[in-house]
């Protein structure tokens, strides 16, 4: 196992890599506010950071990475276009017998750009992999927002697109939520009870919990009304099946994107996006035939990504989290920016994980 200052060594080189690539090199705090990252996150996110409290800054997490806190001071003063390089140790809490590291350096690139956003999806990709170059590392790709853009073309109401975009990075509860409206599993027996009441607060216990009588009364109002909306159809559920399935080669994958789109046309810009990527990607010396594609990659670990996604893997070490990962989050900048947005898209490196893939 590297020591720490081989591993400091080694991402100072990557990081110099980024630096000359034309990236500006930036810090950020240890300590985060934790209201940002719950207000983003939720309280999920409690179970993998670690969180303190400060009698006056008032509650903080040790920095879970350094997207946020990046993202937050380019919104803030950041030229445009700007390219950024980053080199520091972010905290996450590990289930019990993980077997993984609660302290870890990461040295990111990343990338704010209006002017051609699938160029800088293949700028990112192409540098980090030079950067991976002679490890034996498998490349897997993919885009969240083929799949996003699939939910919005559903034929049903916005509520309930917008509680499968909320959730489309739990797998689990994005599945039930799917064969619910879908008419494949029931209405629970308590909520059809509570719903089939004519006044549902008559008989409720005095409120002790968070929400107010108002919200109960509207949420409940919000459940009636989608009891009462169409099931979604068997053809477009069957379409979303296809789409979270789809795993080949990245001009395979396209062909059969490109296809579904027929039956979706809501497709039709997040396929060219695809398409426009993958030639960016030939463009840079990227061999697009052999680039794995994964439709629902990145669906469990990759929060704040809304586009394209990527990750690095030993292919020899089962055992190993990927050595890089990367993605698009545009949607974050609107987040943070206060009204404003801009494309942004970035990756990051575990230099402790790249030293035990041998060369």
């Amino acid at each position: 196992m590297a020591t720490r200052a081989a591993i400091r060594e080694k991402a100072a080189a990557l990081q110099a890599l980024f630096r000359d690539a034309g990236a500006q090199v930036i810090e950020a705090d240890i300590l985060q506010p934790a209201e940002t990252l719950l207000d983003l996150y939720g309280e999920d996110i409690r179970a993998r950071a670690f969180v303190t409290h400060d009698p006056l800054a008032g509650e903080r997490m040790l920095r879970p990475d350094f997207t946020v806190p990046v993202v937050q001071m380019h919104m803030q003063d950041g030229a445009e276009p700007a390219r950024y390089t980053y080199s520091g140790v972010v905290f996450r809490q590990q289930e019990d017998g993980a077997g993984r590291a609660s302290e870890y350096i990461q040295v990111g690139y990343e990338v704010f750009d209006r002017a051609d956003p699938p160029a800088s999806d293949a700028e990112v990709f192409s540098l980090i992999s030079r950067a991976l170059d002679g490890h034996g590392l498998r490349a897997v790709t993919g885009d969240m927002g083929i799949l996003m853009a699939a939910v919005r073309g559903l034929d049903t109401s916005e509520r309930r697109k917008a509680a499968l975009l909320r959730h489309v990075w739990r797998p689990a509860r994005f599945r039930a939520l799917l064969e619910r409206f879908s008419g494949k599993l029931p209405v629970p027996e308590s909520r059809a009870r509570l719903l089939a009441e004519a006044d549902p607060m008559a008989r409720a216990a005095p409120l002790i919990g968070l929400r107010s009588a108002r919200e109960i009364a509207e949420r409940i109002a919000a459940l009636r009304a989608d009891a009462h909306e169409p099931p979604i159809g068997a053809g477009e559920t069957e379409l979303l099946d296809r789409i979270l399935g789809l795993a080949a080669k990245a001009p395979a994958a396209l062909a059969a994107l490109r296809e579904m789109a027929r039956d979706m046309p809501a497709l039709a810009e997040s396929v060219a996006t695809l398409a426009a990527r993958l030639e960016a990607l030939d463009g840079r010396g990227i061999d697009v035939a052999a680039l794995d594609f994964e439709a629902g990659y990145g669906r469990s670990s990759m929060e704040y990504y809304d586009g394209f996604v990527f990750g690095f893997y030993a292919e020899d070490r089962a055992d190993l989290p990927p050595v890089a990962t990367g993605g698009r989050y545009d949607a974050l900048t609107r987040v943070l920016g206060q009204g404003r947005s801009i494309p942004a898209v970035g990756g990051v490196i575990r230099p402790a994980l790249l030293m035990e893939c041998a060369p």
